[in-house]
């Protein structure tokens, strides 16, 4: 199953949802939010000898850290994937807007991870060829790369044997 993307909130209601959870993602990463954590931990410690450090007063920022850890990975997440989309499309657009670089890589984040490690291995490839000949930005995507090599190679075999004089290279 590939996935493009997250599905948009078509109701008003999901719209309403989206637009509160980016300005509680903005306010959470702010250092204000900070601010008032440390603020609630001071706080917490000050009331400590009033409560003779009982039970119930750990309970008390132990139940509180845990329900806004609990909701912070929810919005973690949601920040993730839409700077992870974001990141995606941009990358794809330069992948299609570059002369030579192959378009297979366009929406690779929807490859299973077997296809991601076939690709990786045919780029590892590339990037061995590309030590071998000596300059690592020579080729632009894998078939030029390996249409390249096999030219490079023909011409190197091609001087061994003395083609550039006038003799034939052996038959393959």
């Amino acid at each position: 199953m590939q996935r493009h993307g997250p599905r948009l909130p078509r109701s008003s209601f999901g719209r309403h949802l989206e637009r509160w959870s980016r300005v509680v993602t903005d306010w959470t990463g702010s250092s204000w939010a900070f601010a008032v954590a440390a603020l609630i931990v001071v706080v917490w410690l000050a009331t400590g000898p009033i409560f003779h450090y009982s039970d119930t007063w750990q309970l008390v920022i132990n139940t509180g850290t845990t329900i806004v850890t609990f909701l912070m990975v929810f919005l973690i997440q949601r920040a993730q994937n839409k700077d992870a989309l974001a990141v995606h499309l941009k990358l794809n657009e330069i992948v299609a807007a570059m002369h030579g670089a192959s378009n297979r890589l366009v929406d690779a984040e929807d490859l299973d991870e077997e296809e991601l490690g076939k690709l990786h291995h045919f780029y590892k490839h590339l990037a061995e060829m590309a030590k071998r000949d000596g300059d690592l930005g020579q080729s632009h995507s894998f078939d030029e790369a390996n249409e390249l090599h096999k030219r490079k190679r023909h011409e190197t075999l091609a001087e061994a044997f003395g083609e550039a004089h006038g003799d034939k290279p052996p038959a393959r």
